[in-house]
């Protein structure tokens, strides 16, 4: 017998079951159509059972899945010769990859390398709001107490500071006892929250002068979503560090950690490893994911439909902002209404999601359609509508 009692209850009750999805569309176990518009978290950036990801993936399971990084395997480099290339043009910098599962597992190698090449400093700079990930170490760096609070104490050394506080990143990397900051082109889980202009610039040329290393979390607004492949391409920012996930595998799980030359060389054998980082199957559907990303040109795609999305959010009633870039973004409303008005919507045939009380987030397949945006803002409008018009 199947019952979801069996799993831990470390998230909430769920409204829906999925059973099958096409491009933007989701089908749900009682045969439902939705139109979704948060594509797993930012994940299926080409849309649900993508014809050249799934291919791969079956002719990969049928031919070698797994052999461990005891040995080489064909897809490996060839993946992080297609990111290294993307962040080479970039950064101006060629760079090595490390092979993860998750954004968290990422981050965490991030921080490892950053210790491992600062030498006896080992302090990270972070930010209020942001979020880097659920383990001990990424959610010591995740800015958002509420998240710590039950596994306090958290590790030691990590400091946050708030976002757009430029000076007081300065300020702390001027101590010589930092190691790293590590931050967020746009804080997705935190509200879809933009950095000042200038902002990261300015962090930046203070990483540069107190040598400290500069990590940008790329997990959710990597490989084309905010309209460039990497976010910190809008303000020409160069980091020495970068971690992606979430887009990578369209929705089999990769993580991947990228650093220049010179940084990544201070890992040497032994210093970090995953026994399924880089697996055959791993790395047959990110070949297959960022390929087809490179072909589409995922950047401008995005580009392309945020004009039409952005614009008709600021239409819909009880929105007073819209925030982020590409296909990251955020409707902030003028109440916090924004969990009711998202259930509403999953009633209504929309899936999307609250990163605060106030704030939705949309983050559609970047094959998104000119009418389906067109259907889905409809049917935001609807539920803003339903959820407007009752006392509260």
């Amino acid at each position: 017998m199947t019952s979801s009692t069996d799993i831990m209850t470390t998230y909430g009750p769920t409204p829906v079951t999925f059973v099958s999805g096409s491009g933007t569309e989701l089908v749900d176990s009682e045969g439902k159509v939705y139109l979704d518009f948060l594509s797993g978290l930012a994940v299926t950036s080409l849309g649900h059972a993508r014809a050249e990801v799934t291919q791969a993936i079956a002719a990969q399971a049928a031919t070698l899945t797994h052999v461990s990084n005891l040995f080489a395997n064909e897809q490996g480099p060839e993946v992080a010769n297609l990111l290294a290339g993307l962040l080479e043009d970039a950064t101006g910098h060629h760079g090595k990859v490390f092979f993860c599962n998750s954004g968290a597992e990422a981050n965490e190698c991030a921080i490892k390398l950053a210790r491992r090449w600062a030498g006896d400093r080992f302090a990270v700079i972070a930010l209020t709001d942001a979020f880097h990930g659920r383990t001990l170490a990424t959610l010591a760096a995740t800015g958002q107490s509420e998240k710590q609070a039950a596994f306090l104490p958290m590790p030691e050394r990590f400091v946050h500071v708030a976002l757009d506080d430029a000076a007081a990143v300065a300020d702390l990397l001027a101590t010589g006892e930092f190691a790293a900051v590590i931050l967020e082109g746009i804080q997705a889980e935190g509200g879809i929250r933009v950095p000042q202009p200038g902002f990261l610039p300015e962090v930046a040329a203070a990483c540069r002068e107190h040598h400290a290393l500069l990590i940008f979390d790329e997990v959710q607004t990597g490989m084309g979503r905010t309209g460039d492949w990497f976010s910190f391409q809008d303000e020409g920012v160069v980091p020495d560090v970068v971690t992606m996930a979430k887009a990578l595998g369209n929705g089999f799980p990769v993580g991947a950690c990228w650093a220049r030359d010179e940084v990544a060389a201070a890992f040497e054998p032994g210093d970090h490893g995953s026994t399924f980082g880089g697996q055959p199957l791993a790395m047959a559907a990110a070949r297959a994911t960022v390929s087809t990303l490179i072909e589409i040109d995922a950047p401008g795609a995005a580009r392309a439909a945020s004009e039409q999305l952005r614009a008709g959010l600021l239409d819909l009633p009880g929105v007073v902002d819209v925030r982020g870039r590409g296909l990251l973004l955020g409707a902030v409303l003028g109440e916090s209404i924004a969990k009711d008005v998202v259930s509403a919507a999953l009633d209504g045939g929309l899936v999307v999601n609250a990163v605060r009380p106030d704030v939705i987030r949309l983050t559609p397949p970047l094959t998104v359609s000119a009418e389906e945006i067109a259907e889905a803002l409809r049917r935001l409008g609807m539920a803003l509508t339903t959820i407007l018009g009752e006392p509260r």
